[in-house]
């Protein structure tokens, strides 16, 4: 297990009875939901993994005619996440963490799924994007294995997708996904029981063309000499895993963790499987329940993956995306330094290198985005009582609101919302983006409306809550940088309840400036803000006669 080293300890208790944290994470997979409870070791900090939960619920087995997740199969998942809460709430588990990954992406009726897990549950499901996926599979690599700086390539088989990343212990420098999966290429290439010649040929032929962009994408970013290991996860891989095991040593290791097999057994074992009707793959010792319907296509993957890679050998790591979701949740509340301190910022340089792909003027952004952290600091708990996650979503929209303009100044602000959303923004799920996008999408210009499509992709009135809000807080954060020049200092709000004032003292920069275009932007944009938070306004220049009211 990899020790990380705390990098604070506020927010942990000193008894030690009370030194370690449980929370579980659960995964919604294309062919099964996954759950892991662990125990963190703050003082480390470390996790051991106390329970694991499964249930092959084949959420990736969706109507063909519509691509919706079926009704039964959405019976069937509630019901699974139903019986994990129990038993996360049994191992008493302070959070669960639950993330949905390409099925529930790719359905049509995914959202309102989700909603449904949420009413249902009350368990909160992020949505996240292909290569945030990729990211947090490496993070969870990580902390299962020691690369000692080495490059290796890991290699994820799911049930709709397949992840290709490259790392060496640092910066991911590849994170790659492809919608090829184990139950994905079943559903839509196998019609044949054992599978015909065509069949499977097309099958290779398929896989291989779906997955030479990543490869591609892996062994450009090699460096001259580099030869690198290549790491595979996911239930594919470790069944496969297990029956070469079986047959090579007579006996499954109580751990599969390191356990390595060649490119040429895997071939071997293709061949054999291709042979076998379903009753008989799932007749194999060690073969787990439903795997067999689907071991044939996450075969044929992973050996199309190693001959385009040239990987002779594959070892095994049992950790990936569930164990991922609990590193980014102990890096997200300060519990990991040490060699994950780069994931810490992940947001903030996801955030910064789109605004430079679109030459955003960072020196204007971030004062937008310091007035916006102040105005909400300074009406927190008054105004409004959003938190630490709230304020860090509104951080970025203020440094990325106005990258738009890379495509037009007219209309720029809808721009901007396209450009967020469609930017890949690591770090964050699909709604914290679309969080971000939709404010940054109403700094100005029309408030948040019904009848607007991206103001109704959100499912919940809370998210809803927090575009309104804090959109508007983000409009007066932009009017106060009217010039682009940093005429304004500082702003200072007073909060009169019983009269519904705010009043906002502004401080210039220069003794000179009366900052009558900031003044009168203010007074241009505070309609919003007033409307939103049911108060009157008055912006106040200090040290001056000039008064907007």
């Amino acid at each position: 297990m990899l020790n990380l080293v705390s990098a604070s300890w506020e927010s942990i208790p000193t008894q030690s009875v009370e030194r370690h944290r449980i929370i579980a994470a659960i995964d919604l997979g294309t062919n099964s939901l996954h759950m892991v409870v662990v125990k963190i070791d703050p003082t480390l900090p470390a996790f051991s993994i106390i329970a694991r939960e499964k249930d092959t619920v084949r959420l990736g087995d969706r109507d063909l005619a519509t691509g919706n997740l079926k009704p039964e199969i959405i019976k069937k998942a509630i019901a699974a996440l139903g019986r994990f809460q129990k038993v996360a709430k049994t191992l008493n588990a302070e959070t669960i963490i639950a993330v949905a990954t390409s099925a529930v992406r790719e359905a049509p009726n995914g959202k309102d799924f989700l909603h449904q897990v949420e009413t249902e549950l009350g368990l909160s499901v992020d949505l996240i994007s292909g290569q945030e996926e990729a990211r947090r599979i490496y993070l969870g690599v990580l902390s299962g294995m020691e690369f000692n700086n080495q490059p290796h390539t890991i290699v994820d088989i799911g049930g709709g997708s397949t992840e290709l990343i490259l790392g060496d212990s640092h910066e991911p420098r590849t994170l790659t996904s492809t919608k090829v999966g184990a139950v994905r290429l079943t559903g839509e290439l196998i019609t044949t029981d054992p599978i015909s010649n065509t069949e499977f040929q097309y099958l290779q032929a398929y896989a291989r063309g779906m997955l030479e962009r990543s490869v591609d994408e892996v062994l450009g970013n090699l460096q001259f000499g580099e030869s690198p290991r290549l790491i595979g996860t996911a239930g594919t891989i470790e069944t496969l895993a297990m029956i070469n095991a079986r047959e090579k040593v007579g006996v499954v290791p109580s751990t599969l963790n390191g356990y390595q097999f060649s490119l040429k057994d895997l071939r071997e074992l293709v061949n054999r499987l291709r042979k076998l009707s379903n009753s008989e793959r799932a007749a194999i010792p060690g073969m787990p329940d439903k795997r067999s319907e689907v071991i044939l296509a996450g075969a044929v993957i992973l050996q199309e993956t190693m001959t385009l890679l040239g990987a002779e050998s594959v070892t095994v790591c049992e950790r990936s995306l569930r164990e991922g979701v609990v590193v980014d949740w102990m890096l997200s509340h300060g519990l990991i330094e040490d060699r994950l301190r780069y994931q810490s910022s992940v947001r903030e340089r996801n955030v910064l290198k789109l605004a430079s792909k679109y030459h955003v003027k960072l020196e204007h952004s971030d004062r937008v985005a310091a007035f916006a952290h102040s105005l909400f600091d300074q009406t927190q708990g008054t105004l409004h009582n959003w938190g630490l996650d709230e304020r860090q979503l509104l951080w970025a929209a203020a440094i990325l609101h106005n990258c738009g303009h890379y495509v037009s100044h007219s209309s720029h602000h809808k721009h901007s919302y396209y450009l967020i959303r469609n930017g890949e923004l690591l770090g964050y799920t699909e709604t914290e983006i679309e969080i971000i996008a939709n404010l940054a999408r109403y700094h100005r210009k029309s408030p948040p409306k019904k009848k607007h499509e991206n103001y109704q992709n959100f499912l919940t009135k809370q998210h809803r809550q927090i575009v309104s809000q804090l959109s508007a807080i983000l409009r007066l954060a932009v009017a106060l940088d009217r010039r682009q020049i940093g005429a304004i200092a500082q702003v200072q709000c007073e909060y009169y309840p019983q009269f519904r004032h705010v009043n906002l003292l502004i401080f210039s920069s220069q003794t000179d400036d009366d900052c009558a275009l900031e003044l009168w932007s203010l007074d241009y944009k505070k309609g919003v803000f007033e409307e939103e938070f049911g108060v009157k306004l008055i912006a106040t220049l200090q040290n001056s006669a000039v008064t907007s009211t």
